[in-house]
């Protein structure tokens, strides 16, 4: 399922290095982040897809084309993550009402267990790069490098 869309401004971090050469390509969120966004937002409560976008704007997809989310949520559909069913209103045209399947609560499941992994991943790399010490690394004063979350 590809997401990209008119948000991938804010996903793509650039920079330059030595001599000017321009870095680029680094990714700010893992690929497919608006899969599990979706899930987690259908958890607890069905919601129509402009309900889904207000709160994938709280995971960065402020910017994010409607398209993008639509045809992201067709698949998981197709992928049976997701199901959806019309509902009509008196005051308006009818509405798709989206909600998690067990298959998507189980998928939901194994991105939260890939996701702790990806952290743990991430908080290594952060106190390698800051100089703090490891988990079971002394510091200077030979102290066990056990941090207090």
């Amino acid at each position: 399922m590809e997401e990209r869309s008119m948000n991938d401004e804010h996903r793509e971090h650039r920079g330059s290095g030595p001599e000017g050469k321009e870095f680029r390509g680094v990714e700010a969120r893992p690929r497919n982040w608006l899969v599990p966004v979706i899930l987690l937002s259908l958890r607890d409560w069905n919601s129509y897809g402009y309900e889904l976008m207000e709160r994938a704007a709280k995971f960065g997809f402020e910017a994010m084309n409607p398209g993008t989310l639509y045809r992201t949520l067709r698949q998981m559909e197709k992928d049976g993550i997701v199901k959806s069913t019309w509902e009509t209103s008196k005051g308006g045209p009818a509405r798709r009402m989206y909600s998690i399947t067990d298959a998507g609560r189980a998928y939901l499941d194994f991105w939260a267990k890939s996701l702790e992994q990806y952290q743990q991943m991430m908080d290594t790399f952060f106190r390698m790069y800051t100089g703090r010490p490891m988990r079971d690394e002394p510091d200077e004063e030979g102290r066990g490098g056990r941090e207090e979350r």
